[in-house]
């Protein structure tokens, strides 16, 4: 097994959670807050948009099963790419499209991926940054669709690659 990893942030993380979870080659996701300057931040004060920090989820996948590429195509048809104020209702700084990157090569896939899309017609509003430090979320927002038994309120599956 070759264990790597992603972060993606793309709204509120409990619905890109909830979308990503079911793919093989995951082996563990982690909502939580990155990109931020505040060390150790809690939801609310997230929320609140005061500490730069975006909510994102991390996950950790088999590379052997499924590669970056595959995770980063879904991670731009399971929300708005071209929202550049949130998704859905969801507005403000802490729920940015944002990837951020491991190394070079998960930098030039994103890269990639952002062009099929804009040569498509989407205006891309996608960050892509480096990855920083990544703070879990409190226990309570871990799998929470699935200890709800709900379904996202503003992600939904919207194919843009062929």
């Amino acid at each position: 097994m070759k264990r790597e990893k992603a972060i993606f942030a793309g709204g509120c993380f409990w619905g890109v959670e909830h979308l990503m979870q079911d793919q093989e080659g995951v082996l563990k996701l982690t909502v939580g807050y990155t990109g931020g300057h505040r060390q150790n931040p809690v939801y609310e004060e997230v929320c609140a948009g005061i500490t730069g920090h975006v909510e994102a989820i991390e996950i950790e996948y088999d590379a052997e099963r499924i590669n970056f590429e595959t995770l980063a195509k879904l991670f731009f048809e399971i929300h708005d790419p071209t929202q550049g104020d949130g998704q859905g209702p969801d507005l403000g700084s802490q729920y940015l499209s944002t990837i951020f990157y491991f190394n070079r090569e998960q930098r030039q896939i994103a890269e990639k991926l952002i062009k099929v899309l804009e040569e498509k017609g989407f205006k891309i509003t996608t960050q892509l940054r480096k990855a920083e430090t990544f703070w879990p979320a409190e226990d309570y927002h871990q799998n929470y669709y699935n200890k709800k038994g709900t379904l996202p309120y503003c992600h939904a599956y919207t194919k843009r690659f062929d």
